[in-house]
């Protein structure tokens, strides 16, 4: 008879990346049914309530809390000594050999990285969202460029933020920012392409990535893909980001197309946006989501052609069966959520994106940790009113390093016919072409366009976009 443990650990903190190796880790000690390491945020709470744990009613989000499922009482000792060595063993690593006390401040950081990175190192900032803005305005006073991994940032921390970049002449890539690749590195979520005569503005992580996907599979390389927050082209923020991002390509000689890419901007924005567009001496090319508006793989295609390169096939993998019923759309990508959405129409369908801010309070984002998505798709493979059940798996550096061994069984679990698009590059770690096998094993469909996903999904329950 299994047995559960629950505990608190009152002002421990770890982040959630360090909380889901630890997981992970205990998870696989001898005796240990289900274990989840956590900070005591809501939704880390409720996440924990449906896992059948009872969450002290005086949890706070200061607590770290240790939940433990075992296969016997016995298990308990050797299951909490588990969860104290993965902790110690975080620690560690992130203290990583050197003997020399690591940076207490931003500021401090990049004066140890002029002496030997050269003053154009980019600083990277990913702490809890209410930290943010004061990490990244050291950076922006030191005049570095910086990009701002951290999501729930308020929005008028991030106009402050921009504000003052534009008066140092420094790029603000964030907050929020998923993606990026910046001479030749990729940052955050970004998959491995190749070189090539294209330049993308992104106000879009996922957005970036799709159009990133496309072209590399069209043989058209990307020399950089400046991220700029979600939120840039928003009547609050007006596109900040997005101009010094765009200037900045427009100098660089070796860029032919820019491309701008984003969720549905605000109407007067994208006006000024385009205008200024047209100020520049590289042609520009729009990628913007929203109704009326041509979708990513319609926009990836117009590049090409403007380019003088042919538009291949996009490539599909195994075959789904007709279904009656709606699509339940679950998606860790929120820019493919929303084209999902707008390509779906009115209609019975729900779409969900699992890195919305929230669901990441507290928690890693869905492309690392896929738990949260999971559970939901097991609950909507058993409401008899989905038809198709219609997923992405984003690829590349940061992400999950195996998304289909965890993904394809549950799958093979559902009924219903199962679409996936897949999005990543050949040379992405994970193995593109692996995970496509898998999932197809598995019983899918999956697609390279996630607008091609979409429509495939509403075709097998008879409806059209």
């Amino acid at each position: 008879m299994t047995q559960t443990h629950v505990e608190l650990r009152p002002g421990a903190y770890a982040d959630s990346v360090t909380l889901l190796q630890v997981s992970r880790s205990v998870q696989g000690l001898d005796g240990v049914v289900a274990a989840q390491v956590a900070m005591a945020t809501a939704l880390n709470i409720e996440v924990l309530t449906e896992m059948g744990f009872e969450v002290p009613a005086e949890a706070t989000t200061n607590d770290m809390v240790v939940a433990l499922r075992l296969a016997d009482e016995g298990a308990l000792a050797a299951a909490l000594a588990g969860v104290d060595q993965a902790l110690r063993d975080a620690n560690r690593r992130d203290a990583g050999p050197s003997e020399i006390a690591p940076p207490r401040t931003t500021t401090a950081a990049l004066r140890r990285s002029a002496g030997s990175q050269g003053q154009d190192a980019i600083a990277v900032v990913s702490v809890p969202g209410p930290s943010a803005l004061v990490e990244a305005m050291d950076a922006v006073d030191a005049g570095r460029d910086v990009l701002v991994f951290s999501d729930n940032v308020p929005v008028e921390q991030e106009v402050a933020l921009k504000r003052a970049a534009a008066e140092r002449g420094v790029l603000v890539m964030g907050p929020d920012c998923g993606t990026a690749v910046v001479g030749g590195l990729g940052l955050g979520f970004a998959n491995v392409v190749s070189p090539g005569p294209v330049g993308i503005v992104a106000a879009s992580g996922t957005g970036c990535q799709q159009l990133l996907a496309l072209l590399d599979h069209a043989g058209v390389g990307v020399g950089s893909a400046l991220g700029v927050g979600g939120r840039d082209l928003s009547s609050e923020v007006r596109g900040a980001s997005t101009r010094e991002a765009m200037r900045r390509l427009d100098a660089d000689p070796a860029i032919e197309l820019i491309v701008v890419v984003s969720k549905p901007p605000a109407a007067d924005v994208a006006t000024e946006i385009e205008a200024y567009a047209a100020s520049l001496s590289t042609p520009v090319e729009f990628a913007l989501l929203g109704a009326g508006r041509p979708d990513l793989t319609a926009a990836a295609e117009s590049v090409l052609r403007r380019l003088g390169r042919d538009v291949p096939t996009w490539p599909v993998a195994g075959e789904a069966s007709p279904a009656t019923g709606a699509i339940r759309g679950l998606f860790v990508g929120g820019t493919l959520k929303t084209e999902a959405a707008l390509i779906a129409g009115d209609g019975p369908h729900t779409f969900v994106d699992f890195g919305d801010d929230e669901y990441t309070s507290g928690r890693a984002h869905p492309m690392i940790d896929p738990s949260l998505r999971l559970e939901h798709l097991a609950r909507a493979a058993a409401d008899p009113a989905t038809g198709v059940l219609l997923l992405d798996v984003v690829l590349g550096h940061g992400a999950e390093p195996d998304p289909a061994a965890l993904l394809a069984p549950a799958v093979a679990a559902v009924e219903q016919p199962v679409v996936i698009a897949v999005v990543g590059t050949g040379a992405d770690p994970q193995g593109r072409d692996r995970q496509v096998r898998a999932l197809v094993e598995a019983g899918a469909e999956v697609h390279l366009s996630n607008a091609g996903a979409t429509r495939r999904a509403l075709e097998l329950i008879g409806a059209t976009s």
